[in-house]
């Protein structure tokens, strides 16, 4: 049997790497992402925040520090197994991409084109309970809080919350209450 010799074998590995199956390579897809989701949701007896955003977002940055803040952090893992999918990415950006089929789930959970981020509380069998359109007499399909922000979203937003997140208690919600009308504009 003949080596490769050592100078090759950087070309032979990048060889082997381009024979390899796209799906070897490939990052997981949304709906294998909400898959393992729903597995650590049914153990944990928790139901699922699903948000849908993009790397260029304000108000998804916004909210994603409003869910590391070190107050809320425990308050919202304690009732939601919280995934986050990319959609929406500007198709000029190398270095960030939609998660593969987010922006098709997300138009089948109800939010096709409506703004970012995009949230959506599911059961842990993945069925919806509610989302972030928020009833508006002025837009028939709701208006998408987005990250609460103002009176009226906050208050979607606790709703949204007494609806999906019935392990929290008046403290819990109290404290994200708060928080949210400090935080807002």
């Amino acid at each position: 049997m003949r080596l490769v010799p050592r100078k090759f074998f950087p070309i032979a590995l990048a060889a082997a790497t381009l024979l390899l199956p796209t799906s070897a390579l490939a990052e997981p897809t949304a709906d294998q992402i909400l898959s393992q989701s729903r597995a650590t949701a049914a153990a944990q007896h928790k139901n699922i925040l699903l948000i849908f955003g993009a790397s260029w977002c304000g108000p998804c940055h916004m909210f994603q520090h409003f869910l590391d803040d070190p107050t809320i952090a425990p308050i919202m893992n304690k009732a939601f197994v919280i995934t986050t999918l990319d959609a929406d990415e500007l198709t000029t950006d190398t270095k960030h991409h939609d998660t593969p089929g987010a922006v098709d789930l997300r138009a089948k959970l109800g939010g096709g084109a409506v703004g970012i981020p995009y949230l959506v509380m599911l059961t842990p069998a993945c069925h919806p309970i509610i989302n972030s359109l928020r009833p508006d007499p002025k837009a028939p399909a709701g208006g998408n809080i987005g990250y609460p922000a103002v009176p009226a979203e906050v208050d979607w937003f606790m709703q949204m919350l007494q609806k999906s997140a019935p392990t929290l208690t008046p403290q819990d919600t109290a404290t994200i209450h708060a928080w949210l009308t400090a935080h807002g504009s």
